[in-house]
């Protein structure tokens, strides 16, 4: 058998082998991305080195990083979907590290609050809304669209700063526009929740039998931004106000955790549907905590227009 090193001489005396090569090496040396690692490791890497390391330099180059060249995870570029490289050097070799990207990151932990409640899941028309696509036919409409927008670009994490309640008839977009944040947060790698309020307490209640209510409690209570649809929309029973949406929105407001709403009812309209519970009973305190922390929580904007589902 000839010897491998014997091999690789007469390669690089090969003259089509060697233009190659020289190409190769040029390429990888002209990306901004290894100069500036290169630069940062001065003094430690030597041309060898970099000799001996140039198909992980070249592995590195021809991947997507930052997610700079996809379009979304599904669309990812890179030998690992979901994974952008990174280059390390261990004192003799330039090597390529693996660590999951912003899209995987967040698509993992869709996907792990999805397994949990099942109400997470939303109409696909939401999934892909825009603010671009919102039609601009109501005042409403309009400064919900702009308190929208300071507040995706104003969001810190940690900071307080208010979320949406907004209210009006059926069919006037307030649910396409609480997606549509959603989507300009999650293109600013900002995750959050949305969760249709009526489907949340059936699942929960459910849940009692599988001593499961207080784990998905705990996700709904921490979710970094939570937008509650349609509340409201469910009949109301002591348990669903006093032991599920009461320490949801009492925790997001000890924390200062934002949170948005959508309902067909204005804040008053609210209070008395949650005075009322299906047993008849009149609590008006307990509607009034409620209340009260929504008010701190979220800023009513009423939002009114056609109806966009006839």
């Amino acid at each position: 058998m000839q010897n491998i090193n014997d091999s690789l001489r007469k390669l690089a005396n090969n003259q089509n082998f060697q233009q190659r090569y020289d190409a190769l090496k040029n390429e990888v040396l002209s990306d901004p991305l290894v100069k500036d690692f290169l630069r940062q490791h001065q003094g430690e890497i030597t041309r060898d080195i970099v000799d001996k390391s140039l198909m992980k330099l070249h592995e590195f180059i021809n991947q997507s990083k930052g997610c700079s060249e996809c379009s979304s995870l599904e669309n990812c570029k890179n030998m690992i979907q979901g994974y952008e490289p990174t280059l390390v050097f261990n004192g003799k070799f330039i090597d390529v590290t693996y660590d999951r990207c912003q899209k995987k990151i967040m698509s993992d932990e869709k996907k792990k609050n999805e397994r949990l409640i099942s109400s997470l899941y939303v109409p696909k028309e939401i999934l892909k809304a825009s603010l671009g696509d919102i039609d601009l036919d109501d005042p409403g409409r309009l400064m919900a669209i702009k308190m929208a927008k300071d507040f995706i670009k104003n969001y810190h994490t940690g900071e307080k700063q208010k979320g949406l309640y907004l209210h009006g008839p059926f069919g006037t977009g307030k649910s396409y526009l609480l997606g549509a944040i959603a989507n300009e947060l999650a293109n600013r790698h900002i995750s959050s929740m949305l969760v249709y309020v009526p489907e949340l307490f059936r699942e929960m209640k459910n849940s009692i039998g599988d001593n499961s209510v207080n784990e998905k409690l705990e996700v709904i209570k921490k979710a970094p931004i939570l937008m509650l649809d349609d509340i409201g929309a469910e009949t109301m029973s002591s348990w669903a106000r006093d032991e599920i949406l009461g320490p949801i929105l009492q925790f997001r407001m000890s924390e200062n955790l934002p949170t948005f709403f959508t309902s067909n009812f204005d804040i008053e309209g609210l209070a008395h549907h949650l005075t009322y519970s299906q047993r008849g009973e009149v609590e008006q305190l307990k509607a009034a905590r409620i209340i009260e922390r929504i008010r701190y929580l979220a800023a009513p904007v009423r939002v009114e227009g056609k109806n966009r589902r006839v």
